[in-house]
């Protein structure tokens, strides 16, 4: 275990967040930390690199996902979309302070936990009381966009990820292997 653990943010426009958090992954189980990532608003069924790649080479990363079906178009204007997705969101966050709570895991990683509360789909108080009740040697890693002011005062750590300049801008459509 680590002697203690942090809190992180990986916040901003920009791309990358997860990739950092992926990262960091690799980096801590490759020194024997135990890690767990958990996705939020990316389904079990969703077919990334990063997934496929733990996978097929056996790295020792647990990686969970939120059941849910979240389309980023439709599914904010859908009041029982949202409603079904605060609640698997706040049950997944009592599971994940329990974890985090008994030492489970070196790591944990809440993937799009930052954009889900600035959505409204997660409460910053739940986030507060995952972190209160983490082991001290449990480190906690969030990414996603616009990380307000009060759940960035709950981090040890932000890192702002900005977007200069970007190919989807000019049609470039997000390709295999680079952005997912």
């Amino acid at each position: 275990m680590l002697e203690k653990g942090l809190v992180q943010i990986y916040t901003g426009d920009g791309k990358g967040k997860t990739t950092a958090a992926f990262g960091l992954a690799l980096r801590a189980a490759g020194c024997g930390h135990k890690v767990l990532i958990y996705q939020f608003l990316k389904p079990p069924s969703l077919n990334s690199g990063e997934r496929t790649a733990i996978k097929k080479w056996g790295i020792d990363i647990k990686i969970e996902a939120l059941d849910c079906q979240w389309d980023m178009i439709k599914s904010p204007a859908d009041e029982r979309a949202v409603s079904k997705t605060r609640l698997l969101i706040k049950k997944a966050l009592q599971e994940l302070a329990e974890a985090a709570g008994n030492g489970e895991y070196d790591v944990i990683i809440l993937d799009e936990i930052v954009y889900c509360v600035s959505k409204g789909l997660a409460a910053t108080e739940d986030i507060r009381r995952l972190i209160d009740k983490k082991d001290n040697r449990v480190e906690i890693v969030m990414t996603g966009r616009g990380a307000d002011e009060r759940l960035k005062g709950l981090a040890d750590l932000v890192s702002e990820i900005k977007c200069v300049k970007h190919p989807y801008d000019c049609g470039v459509k997000a390709r295999k292997g680079i952005e997912f």
